[in-house]
């Protein structure tokens, strides 16, 4: 009894020490400051890279051959500008976080030196209040009266030199205030920059959607078929093995010859070689992008909370931001499954498979060729965060390997 006290005694202090612990570095300032300073590092570079590739997928659309493909690469290219909004507000508070705690350390510094000055002002004030006959009234001797004389001309100067200092940090806290106004109007700058830009997305979308309704059947019957896999699978490990193992018999049927031409002469035959091999696919390394702008909260093979360990990585998103797809391929399932929200499954080819969950609403559908880079759905309005899986020839493969 007295060994079980004891082994709860320890594993009390252990978890109070961790506690502890775990405080000192949430609530250290130095350290907090210099995860938003690497955030807002973060932000401007996939800012960047964002509007980077929007200028590709514009001119690109200038350069397209025909409408449909104009139509894909311009929204490719305003969910790119759409991204390098999200980066800007994630810089623009990670920006206004480091102002406000500048601006807090100053105000905190200046009532510390303000203190000591307020309460001899108020003791020189209440000194002055006294008549001069009054001093001589006083108990003492002169020279009592010439030490406290040569005391305050000595204190003069300090004061002058503190007072100095005090209005040299008020002068700093007035352009802190000044950059924090600068900062929150960039940040409501670019909160509106990316309304107007998710609203141009939506309705180039829907102009898609009007376009492509005579393919609706075709995509309606694999949808169909997509969605009665994923009833079927028990859970989605096993719905991708079964879209895998459907992308590879579809593989294999479009390597199939067409029917034999009837030759003009009954006596001869025509030579029928064989298929031309599909090209080998195989994503290298810069090929592959994160498919939403954020940080990494959790990467492969982490034990989350539940206990299970994570086949990909996490993406911690802005509330509703955008999701497009992490390289080019065809969509082998778009829609709820259970427990994962709305979720899409690319076909990359050449066994390459991507698996994205988190979503609460889809811009793709089953069937669906995307580039890479082409909007594919937006993230949670509270928990926005995305899960990435990347699997080949069904065995998990580090996203972060091969990103660019």
């Amino acid at each position: 009894m007295k060994q079980a006290l004891s082994a709860l005694a320890i594993a009390a202090m252990v978890a109070s020490a961790t506690l502890a612990l775990a405080q000192s570095d949430i609530f250290d300032p130095t350290r907090i400051a210099a995860h938003e300073r690497e955030q807002l590092i973060t932000a401007k570079q996939q800012s960047a890279e964002a509007m980077a590739r929007s200028a590709r997928f514009e001119a690109q659309a200038t350069a397209a051959a025909n409408e449909a493909d104009r139509l894909k690469r311009r929204s490719a290219a305003i969910a790119a500008r759409i991204q390098s909004a999200e980066a800007d507000i994630s810089a623009g508070q990670a920006r206004v976080s480091l102002v406000n705690r500048r601006l807090a350390a100053q105000q905190a510094q200046l009532a510390k030196q303000q203190q000591p000055l307020l309460e001899l002002a108020a003791m020189l004030q209440q000194l002055s209040r006294q008549p001069p006959v009054s001093v001589l009234a006083q108990p003492g001797s002169l020279t009592d009266m010439v030490h406290a004389r040569a005391v305050l001309d000595a204190i003069v100067p300090v004061i002058e030199q503190r007072s100095a200092g005090v209005r040299r940090d008020l002068a700093t806290l007035r352009t802190t205030h000044r950059q924090q106004a600068i900062a929150l109007q960039a940040l409501n700058a670019s909160k509106a920059q990316l309304a107007e830009r998710r609203s141009a997305l939506t309705h180039l979308e829907n102009e898609g959607r009007l376009r492509s309704r005579e393919l609706m059947s075709s995509a309606r019957l694999e949808a169909d078929r997509a969605l009665g896999l994923g009833e079927k699978a028990r859970d989605i490990v096993e719905l991708m093995d079964e879209l895998e193992a459907d992308g590879a018999v579809r593989a294999e049927l479009a390597q199939l010859t067409g029917p034999i031409a009837r030759p003009r002469d009954p006596t001869g035959s025509i030579a029928v070689g064989p298929p031309p091999a599909a090209p080998e696919i195989d994503l290298q390394r810069g090929a592959y992008r994160l498919p939403v702008v954020g940080r990494i909260v959790a990467g492969l093979g982490e034990v989350n909370d539940s206990g299970v360990r994570s086949r990909g990585i996490t993406v911690a998103a802005q509330p509703g931001g955008q999701v497009v797809a992490p390289a080019q391929g065809r969509v082998s399932f778009a829609g709820d499954y259970r427990g994962y929200g709305k979720i899409v499954i690319i076909d990359h080819g050449g066994g390459w498979v991507s698996l994205l969950t988190g979503m609460i609403g889809l811009s793709a559908g089953v069937g669906d060729t995307l580039d890479a880079g082409a909007p594919i759905g937006r993230a949670g309005s509270g928990d926005s965060r995305i899960t990435i899986e990347l699997r080949r020839a069904g065995r998990p493969v580090d996203v972060v390997a091969m990103l660019g």
